[in-house]
């Protein structure tokens, strides 16, 4: 049973990153925007739907988080925005 929850949900992540990959694409061919505008779209919106979430959960007392990870998950997601624009 365990096993074939973890497949699932590495199959929804999978997918997940797919879709991602076919958005971002679309985005750039579609419009006008250019990576870093769009980089900082998606790390304001993911930012407050966590944000919302925790707040949601009143789970606020005792999660924190950090610079470090902060500027990986930003690195991460302008230099795969500025590879879109090139694809």
């Amino acid at each position: 049973m365990r096993r074939s929850c973890v497949l699932l949900l590495t199959l929804i992540a999978l997918i997940a990153f797919a879709a991602n990959s076919i958005l971002c694409r679309l985005a750039f061919e579609r419009s006008d925007i250019d990576a870093a505008s769009f980089t900082s779209i998606r790390l304001l919106s993911g930012a407050l739907t966590l944000w919302l979430i925790v707040a949601l959960r009143r789970a606020a007392h005792g999660i924190g988080g950090n610079w470090r990870s902060a500027f990986a998950l930003f690195a991460y997601a302008a230099a795969f925005s500025f590879a879109y624009v090139s694809l």
